[in-house]
């Protein structure tokens, strides 16, 4: 039969409910959750669990800026491949998530194109993955294949075949360049490449990255590719990449040359100016039997400003006038919206 509280143990567990969770009264006495300073916790401080199989440093504010991000880097190098390959080639951010580095290279194939890239001025090191699948068909429309019957083999890259691969990667790391410039200038470049991903160990086996997950496509042939990216890499421009701060960077980003571009587009354009004598009404009936030289008379004054509207808006107002026996409109200032013109 199980033990019975008395009133004693009863009163001891109704005042360590209402003490709160700060002091708990046990065996031993009471106990708190204190800092590394040893300082207690301010009431307002949330408290969470902590999975250390499982660890989610970045929030999903900064995961979904993240993907954004690289589905503008992934038109990018799919333009530039296409470009560079004279065939069609789609890319396309298939998946992004949090794991630890240990799952990440335990889940791609062996032999693979296992790439690191260099990322500076921040710390650390960027991986990047292409899958055997399409790497292969690549290096065969370089080589002026077909890829009609090509067996993909299961061995690591050849000295020319790495040749090959190094153009490639070289245009995915400007296209990479390209979609971070909008959070901070980076200098990617690629300093290493591996077959074996179990070989590179660049953070500890548990460290949280990043995982952002491409699909291609080129003719028939379809493969994946992966960007590892790990936590101490970003951590510095964590702040920069969520969803509303990534939205507003975007907006105040400053492109020269494109302004530039667009001015002397806009330079040439052409647009119909026209000015707005007087208003008035008319009966259907005269409007009918107008003819040459019949007057219409208004309430307006011939010194009277006068509108000048351009493709439709009025925008300035002004006085008509004679120059050299051309008629001519002079503006005085623009429309205001208190004017009743």
């Amino acid at each position: 039969m199980a033990d019975v509280l008395d009133q004693s143990e009863v009163d001891a567990l109704l005042a360590a409910v209402e003490s709160g969770p700060e002091e708990v009264e046990t065996g031993g006495g009471s106990m708190q959750i204190f800092t590394l300073d040893n300082r207690p916790l301010p009431e307002d401080v949330e408290v969470r669990d902590y999975d250390f199989k499982r660890p989610e440093r970045v929030s999903k504010d900064q995961m979904r800026a993240l993907e954004t991000l690289h589905e503008t880097f992934a038109r990018s190098y799919g333009a530039l491949l296409s470009g560079f390959l004279r065939t069609i080639m789609e890319v396309k951010v298939a998946s992004i998530e949090q794991m630890t580095f240990s799952e990440f290279t335990h889940s791609l194939p062996n032999p693979t194109c296992f790439s690191l890239i260099d990322c500076d001025p921040l710390d650390g090191t960027m991986c990047l993955e292409i899958s055997p699948l399409i790497i292969y068909p690549v290096i065969d429309r370089l080589l002026g294949g077909s890829n009609a019957d090509l067996f993909i083999p299961q061995r690591p890259l050849t000295a020319i075949e790495m040749r090959l691969v190094g153009k490639i990667l070289d245009r995915g790391v400007a296209a990479l360049k390209e979609a971070w410039q909008n959070v901070k200038d980076i200098n990617f470049g690629v300093t290493e490449t591996e077959s074996n991903p179990a070989l590179v160990q660049i953070v500890p086996p548990n460290e949280v990255v990043v995982v952002v997950g491409f699909e291609l496509k080129m003719g028939g042939r379809a493969g994946t590719m992966s960007l590892c990216i790990p936590y101490n890499v970003i951590e510095p421009l964590i702040e920069k990449l969520s969803n509303q701060t990534w939205a507003a960077y975007k907006r105040q980003s400053k492109d020269s040359r494109l302004r530039t571009r667009l001015a002397g587009h806009l330079d040439a354009a052409r647009l119909d100016v026209s000015t707005i004598l007087a208003d008035t009404t008319v009966k259907l009936s005269e409007l009918r039997n107008l003819e040459v030289g019949d007057l219409i008379l208004t309430e307006k004054p011939a010194t009277a400003p006068l509108t000048l509207e351009i493709e439709g808006k009025r925008k300035f107002i002004g006085q008509l006038g004679q120059y050299k026996g051309n008629r001519v409109f002079r503006v005085d200032r623009p429309l205001s919206p208190k004017d009743r013109v």
